[in-house]
């Protein structure tokens, strides 16, 4: 007989009188790996929350390794041992490899920290997975996969006995992803069972005995690999994702491209060793490092925040340096966080890189309300009149890529832009980058996952060694593998 680890029975749970999760019902058995797809984010992180700590809930039932933790008439507030895992790490970066797994766990009470016997004790650890990470290492000189590494340890030897996986996909690479799949996979035959959340189905069916679809705050429909058939056709009728992105493919693959409007030649910086890549007018490339290291010093050197090396970057065929150019645009990983400015207004926001067109839009309110009015995709009447906090996720983005739109770069350079989006919301930065490809402006899609990157791509570079390592057309894109995403578009 399965025993179970988690179960949710009817759970009703809402904040500031919105319900977030309806009747919810869920059951993870022990050595078990289950997949979540999320179709919406509607009550994900609500649900997210009462896996860690048992808030109040409307009503009721949580069970956690054989014992009710939470309940409607009874909340208790306590904390469950169970870990998340996601891009933001909660290791301590100042601190050490064991320090963190060790020192840091709950119920850790000696005065004295022995170094010596904290590397002995987890050395064992390391070696049944085959990971060679130093105990004496600092966590902010480690990469991301690393990190999830030493986060997976620091549960285990807790004694959580559920991890939740959350978008690894996004900054792990596809390499370091079939490692930690097997580690996964060694940890739960020793019982420890797994929650794996994507956006993509395809990639649960690697690792997941089931997977669990779930929109507006409830499981709809469970998914298992032997039933393939019909999981492909419930999958393409899933809200007409598919269809409405297969449309905007074939209508950007006719498309004409012209001439090359940006080159980078030979650059070098301590993690990027030769990298070289054209991209022409209206076209999208992907650069995929399969490393996932080189990234932060290429935006560096792009944005003029560090200097590289050596190489030259070519803009419109002409050698410009490497600093703050606005014929040269960056969106950054999560854009609606890290691009805005809260204390502005929307329409402070629109016009903040507007002043090389138009110098005087900043002693003119009456040229910004008119760049506002002309601007498309509007439709509220006083929403450039609201303050960034007010505004919609969906909102946040069409201000980002706006900006961008009214900048009127040669080439814009998106880091992850589905990172941490709904698919709703993937389906509509798909939309806006097509708003920029189809101006004219060249893209280029920084990723770690070709997951959602392949919609709109021409061409697909994959780093490796901070280098070009393989270059591949759209015909070529037969050749990827069956778990990438759209592959079949």
């Amino acid at each position: 007989m399965k025993k179970e680890i988690l179960r949710m029975e009817r759970v009703t749970y809402m904040e500031q009188g919105n319900t977030k999760l309806r009747n919810f019902n869920m059951a993870i058995y022990e050595g078990e790996v289950m997949g979540l797809v999320p179709m919406n984010n509607l009550g994900l992180d609500a649900f997210l929350q009462l896996l860690q700590k048992n808030l109040p809930l409307y009503y009721g039932y949580i069970y956690y390794r054989g014992h009710m933790v939470n309940c409607w008439g009874k909340p208790n507030q306590e904390w469950n041992r169970i870990s998340i895992i996601q891009s933001e790490s909660i290791l301590a970066d100042d601190m050490t490899v064991a320090d963190n797994i060790f020192v840091l766990r709950p119920g850790f009470k000696k005065w004295l920290i022995q170094r010596k016997i904290l590397d002995r004790q987890l050395a064992p650890f390391l070696e049944e997975i085959g990971v060679d990470i130093s105990a004496e290492a600092y966590v902010s000189e480690l990469t991301h996969f690393e990190k999830v590494v030493v986060e997976l340890l620091k549960a285990v030897v807790a004694g959580h006995c559920l991890i939740v996986l959350y978008d690894i996909s996004t900054f792990v690479s596809d390499r370091e992803r079939i490692w930690l799949y097997q580690m996964v996979q060694y940890y739960a035959s020793k019982g420890i069972s797994f929650l794996y959340i994507t956006a993509h189905y395809e990639e649960t069916k690697q690792l997941c005995g089931r997977t669990a679809m779930f929109t507006n705050g409830r499981i709809v429909k469970y998914l298992y690999p032997q039933n393939a058939t019909s999981d492909e056709r419930y999958l393409c009728r899933r809200g007409g994702f598919e269809k409405k992105l297969r449309e905007k493919i074939e209508q950007h693959a006719k498309e004409d491209k012209k001439g090359t409007v940006f080159e980078m030649e030979l650059l070098y910086t301590p993690k990027i060793q030769g990298l070289s890549f054209t991209v022409a007018s209206g076209e999208c490339l992907i650069l995929q490092d399969l490393d996932n290291r080189i990234f932060e010093e290429l935006l560096e050197a792009l944005s003029g925040e560090g200097k590289p090396e050596s190489g030259k970057m070519r803009v419109d065929g002409k050698e410009t340096r490497f600093r703050y150019d606005r014929r040269v645009a960056i969106i950054q990983e999560f854009p609606a966080k890290r691009m805005l400015f809260p204390y502005m207004s929307y329409l402070d926001n629109l016009c903040f890189n507007l002043d090389h067109r138009l110098p005087g839009v900043w002693r003119s309110r009456r040229m910004r309300e008119s760049i506002y009015r002309e601007f498309g995709g509007i439709e509220e009447p006083g929403l450039y009149q609201k303050g960034v906090n007010k505004l919609t996720q969906r909102q946040k983005y069409d201000l980002v890529y706006g900006r961008i739109l009214l900048q009127n770069p040669k080439v814009v350079f998106c880091m992850q832009p589905f990172h941490g989006a709904e698919m709703p919301l993937r389906i509509h930065i798909c939309e806006l980058l097509e708003m920029l490809l189809d101006k004219g402006i060249a893209v280029v899609i920084l990723a770690v996952s070709l997951a959602d990157s392949l919609a709109l791509a021409d061409r697909l570079i994959k780093i490796k060694d901070g280098t070009n390592y393989v270059e591949c057309s759209r015909e070529e894109f037969e050749g990827l593998p069956d778990n990438v995403p759209w592959k079949s578009f």
